[in-house]
């Protein structure tokens, strides 16, 4: 059997979900290819989305009508905005959430043309998007045991991996792993410190009024030295140290045996017990990920306050799988989408189905940069650093995150989203009318402005310098802030929550905004420099071999991207802009 898309998505993760639904508002006909519908956009690792970094990315995801803020939104049992007390481009909004079928591909001169299915179907389509997340030759590791797997009961993706190999593309390998999951029922939460979420959820999407579903406590404990104990005596079972896995997993992620190998001063470290579901006793004790053997793990979590009694429904363990060097990909991801978390994948699959359906069309691929969204921080560093570890989102890896906060997501991508034609008209009415409060808002905060005697005879301790000072200054101004402005003027008192927090921002950074955009101004016009595609840089003899080497690999498409190289100096970009000045003038000639 044959069957024609426009665009195929291979992968029904979180990357996959995206990519398909980009598609789609796009018009591409989107076809989205998985092992089991049942588990289409399943969380089978932490039952949480968003974080630091990664809450920024499902915002932006939001912002261009994506799924995943909606999702967490509905299905959100818990809500909390980490790092309340922090400036707002460093919050970061989290939620606790009520928790691969394809054979070969279709190569033709160079091209993919499609799939060939398990069963034999023949689908074609003049793009494919590959969200293969850990079922590239997946193999679960559980002390000794080694189960080919791309989860736990579904089979690995084979054969792929081969396929990619033989078409000249670079592949590696990468680990991950999980903790068990506990009982509920046989936990001892008594003794154990709640962690109430936050009193006033604040959703993901603009689109969600409000949050109706009822919210749950999670719970903290620790290891002890008894645990330590354990782990350290059956270290040499663990397959990371026994020699069984020799591929990296997450620095910053790291699993139970790691810390106790690498923090060995530590006498504790903290585990969050994170409920499934509300109607699921099922916890992830988020901490404690492991691939010890499963008889080693029921010993060490009996030593654990409130897990004295408790029962294991399924051990933890770590999976290997091949992933393809994103120094491969272009920065429009219109070849193949990576693996990494789920908001990481999520925001890469958008774009990737975004570019995918701007291409069978015969439109150029739209390129997010740096200064824009922390999803083009993430795909600027992928294609151009590449991975050694899954990537992983912080609010420290962009240059620019005063201005790419979580708030104001929807003012800076869902405009371009709309241009795009990938915003519903759902979403553009609801930002239309957001926009318009906040430019209220902001005339009203301009506008209104007291002298320094008249802040001091309305109780407000400013300095007496005879100056007038805006609505806004005032917000800034240490002792007085919002709340003392709204006394002030009644106007501000009946603003929603999102415009004061955009005030609040705006009167926090402005100062800084300022030369943060003459930044923004250096880099685009970096950016708009464009490299020659097939320039090259084994004939520029002032450059370093190992410089050489590494753009040879990356092959930058502009002078901003080659500067972030590893190891790039300024007499490099310079030998590379005399390169492309000589190659201009022979040209000419």
């Amino acid at each position: 059997m044959n069957t024609q898309f426009d665009v195929i998505i291979v992968g029904g993760g979180h990357a996959g979900c995206e990519a398909a639904a980009a598609s789609a508002r796009l018009g591409a006909a989107t076809a989205l290819v998985t092992h089991r519908f049942a588990t289409i956009g399943e969380m089978s690792c932490n039952p949480a989305i968003g974080g630091l970094g990664k809450g920024h990315l499902v915002r932006e995801i939001d912002a261009l009508d994506g799924l995943m803020g909606r999702a967490a939104d509905q299905a959100g049992i818990q809500f909390r905005l980490l790092n309340r007390s922090k400036g707002p481009a460093v919050r970061g909004p989290r939620a606790q959430a009520d928790r691969k079928l394809v054979a070969a591909l279709i190569l033709e001169d160079g091209s993919v043309r499609g799939i060939i299915s398990a069963d034999g179907c023949r689908i074609t389509a003049p793009a494919v998007v590959l969200t293969t997340g850990t079922f590239l030759n997946g193999l679960i590791h559980l002390g000794p045991k080694k189960i080919p797997a791309g989860r736990v009961g579904e089979p690995p993706a084979l054969g792929l991996s081969q396929q990619m190999r033989d078409a000249g593309l670079r592949l590696g390998r990468l680990k991950t792993g999980t903790p068990a999951r506990l009982d509920g029922r046989s936990i001892d939460w008594a003794q154990l410190e709640e962690q109430k979420g936050d009193a006033d959820p604040a959703p993901f999407s603009i689109l969600t009024r409000a949050i109706t579903t009822p919210q749950v406590s999670c719970h903290i404990t620790q290891t002890n030295e008894a645990t330590h104990r354990i782990i350290a005596d059956n270290i040499h079972l663990s397959p990371m140290y026994s020699g069984q896995i020799e591929s990296v997993g997450p620095r910053y992620c790291p699993s139970i045996e790691d810390k106790i190998n690498r923090f060995k001063d530590r006498s504790a470290h903290q585990i969050f017990l994170e409920p499934e579901g509300l109607d699921d006793d099922t916890v992830y004790p988020n901490g404690i990920s492991t691939s010890l053997p499963e008889e080693v793990q029921h010993v060490f979590l009996k030593t654990i306050a409130g897990l004295e009694n408790v029962h294991v429904l399924r051990p933890g363990y770590a999976i290997e799988y091949d992933h393809v060097d994103p120094r491969e990909l272009s920065a429009s991801l219109d070849q193949i989408n990576g693996t990494t978390g789920y908001e990481e994948a999520a925001a890469q699959g958008l774009i990737a189905g975004l570019n995918a359906a701007r291409r069978v069309s015969g439109q150029a691929p739209v390129i997010f940069d740096r200064a824009e969204a922390y999803l083009g921080v993430m795909i600027d560093d992928l294609v151009t650093k590449g991975v050694s570890e899954p990537y992983r989102m912080f609010t420290s890896r962009a240059e620019y995150r005063l201005s790419l906060r979580a708030d104001n997501a929807d003012e800076r991508l869902t405009p371009k989203g709309e241009a795009l034609g990938l915003v519903g008209a759902e979403r553009s009415s609801v930002f239309a009318a957001r926009q318009d409060i906040l430019s209220r808002a902001r005339g009203l905060a301009h506008g209104v402005s007291l002298t320094s005697a008249e802040a001091a005879k309305a109780g407000l301790k400013v300095n007496q310098d005879g100056k007038r000072r805006s609505a806004l200054d005032l917000i800034a101004t240490p002792g007085v802030g919002y709340d003392r402005v709204a006394c002030l003027w009644s106007e501000f008192a009946g603003l929603p929550t999102y415009a004061r927090e955009a005030l609040e921002a705006d009167a926090l950074y402005s100062g800084y905004l300022a030369r943060q955009e003459a930044d923004i101004v250096a880099l685009r016009r970096d950016e708009s420099l464009t490299l020659p595609a097939g320039m090259d840089y084994t004939s520029i003899p002032s450059l370093s071999a190992e410089l050489r080497q590494k753009l040879e690999r990356v092959r930058p498409a502009s002078l901003g991207q080659a500067a972030r190289i590893d190891g790039m100096t300024p007499a490099g970009l310079t030998a590379i802009l005399g390169h492309i000045s000589r190659r201009e003038i022979r040209e000419s000639a």
